[in-house]
């Protein structure tokens, strides 16, 4: 029995880093986006139920979401800022990427705050929690060692602003939309009946 476990012990692995660190930021820096994806889904599921206008206008949140991320990458290289660790050489809780990867504005910041801006829209309930999520997700960036402050909060302003002008302009648009759709073969990914 003694030999069967020293053979076990050492081809044991030690646990990952998220799995026995007693500061939860790493891990929600990390995994943290795909509370973002969930809460997206849940809203696309339940706008089913309320009709096709409801559905394109959940189905509208990760476009959204795509489309902050797509022109905060934009925004990056004209900025050309470096990420926090690679200029102040100071220990991360998160590996440092590499040179070129530009730090402002956080796309992280940028994509939870647009979630937070345009899950209202589609109910209010999963918007209150997208909003949570997406202080969390700012505050962890620049816990990990990633960003500055300044970074995610220009992430959270452009996520949230562009978000906020899409999302306001589909709602006077949804339900014109929502009839120029074909509904033979999106009708079931659009209502619930």
């Amino acid at each position: 029995m003694t030999l069967a476990l020293e053979a076990h012990r050492s081809t044991a692995r030690p646990a990952p880093a998220w799995c026995t660190s007693p500061d939860p930021m790493p891990v929600w820096s990390t995994y943290g986006p795909a509370l973002s994806a969930v809460l997206m889904t849940t809203g696309w599921w339940h706008a089913r139920r309320m009709g096709v206008t409801a559905s394109v206008t959940a189905l509208a949140v990760p476009f959204v979401a795509v489309a902050v991320h797509g022109g905060d990458m934009a925004l990056k290289p004209l900025v050309r800022e470096d990420q926090r660790c690679q200029s102040l050489r100071v220990a991360t809780l998160e590996a440092c990427p590499a040179p070129g990867d530009w730090s402002f504005p956080s796309d992280h910041a940028a994509i939870a705050a647009a979630a937070a801006m345009a899950l209202p829209f589609v109910s209010r309930r999963l918007g209150a929690v997208a909003v949570v999520a997406a202080g969390a997700m700012a505050a962890s960036r620049v816990r990990v060692g990633a960003h500055y402050p300044h970074d995610v909060l220009a992430g959270a302003v452009v996520g949230a602003l562009a978000a906020l002008l899409v999302m306001s302009a589909l709602r006077r648009r949804a339900r014109a939309l929502a009839r120029r759709l074909p509904a033979a073969r999106l009708r079931p990914r659009l209502t619930a009946s």
